[in-house]
């Protein structure tokens, strides 16, 4: 057991500047994670802690079943590389208590190969990750491009994290909110709009095959359906255009101004 008096892993961390916490879902071999920190380095201490394998789709699972391990992967830059044998929160979690040691002045995640706008922001490993950091009290932010192809130029998000990320560890962010934000493709981003996720749903499809055994199994596919394209106070709207969008997301998923209409409905 880890006790509070454990030296962190990755030793004596200066606390004259800050520290910065960054993970993924892609892993941390992934290029958006290893550009993410590079552009980040010249703000602090910046330590990645990332799963050593792909996590999307992972939300908020965290590991309860089977032990953890951690392997640190070098140093690149000033800054330190953890992989960790688990899920982007696990990462989050085991990162401040065992790898750095104390509560990180902010935690970044991304960048994420694709989008996290919309409903996505429900399933994302990266925000799964976001979520948990701003449940301990810390800014975070997760970062996306629009883009699957893990060898895409990224250098469209370089000034998107360079003009939120100095301005949201210079002065926090507002109690139990992180951000969202996703960029498109292209060469370069028009602008930055804050919105709301665009409502929509995944129309899922499950494609068929047989193994060597006989056995049959299931590869997933679908397409997001956008139900309101053309509001214009939406992250997709935005993206479609060309702008990288915000999304101010809060952990707590309460409807606190439903609590009358379902006492009406169940009779309470």
């Amino acid at each position: 057991m880890i006790s509070s008096a454990s030296q962190p892993l990755a030793g004596n961390i200066p606390t004259d500047k800050p520290l910065i916490l960054i993970t993924n879902d892609d892993g941390v071999d992934a290029p958006g994670i290893r550009q993410l920190a590079l552009w980040t380095a010249a703000l602090g201490t910046v330590i990645v802690v990332a799963p050593e394998r792909q996590h999307s789709g992972q939300s908020s699972a965290m590991t309860v079943a089977h032990p953890l391990r951690v392997c640190k992967r070098g140093i690149t830059n000033g800054v330190q590389f953890w992989a960790v044998s688990g899920t982007p929160v696990d990462c989050v979690k085991l990162g401040i208590h065992a790898i750095l040691g104390r509560r990180p002045d902010m935690l970044l995640a991304g960048i994420n190969h694709g989008s996290n706008s919309g409903v996505n922001v429900i399933y994302s490993g990266t925000m799964g990750a976001v979520m948990e950091g701003c449940l301990c009290g810390i800014p975070s932010i997760g970062y996306s491009y629009h883009d699957h192809d893990e060898s895409a130029s990224l250098q469209a998000c370089r000034e998107v994290v360079e003009t939120i990320s100095p301005k949201v560890l210079a002065s926090g962010l507002p109690s139990g909110i992180c951000l969202n934000v996703n960029i498109p493709k292209c060469d370069k981003v028009k602008g930055i709009k804050i919105v709301r996720d665009a409502r929509g749903y995944w129309t899922e499809g499950y494609e068929q095959y047989t193994d060597p055994m006989g056995q049959p199994f299931y590869w997933l596919t679908g397409s997001f359906v956008n139900t309101d394209p053309d509001n214009p106070d939406t992250d997709m709207y935005w993206s479609d255009r060309g702008y990288a969008s915000v999304v101010p997301t809060r952990p707590d998923q309460s409807a606190p101004d439903q609590q009358e209409t379902i006492a009406r409905l169940i009779g309470i």
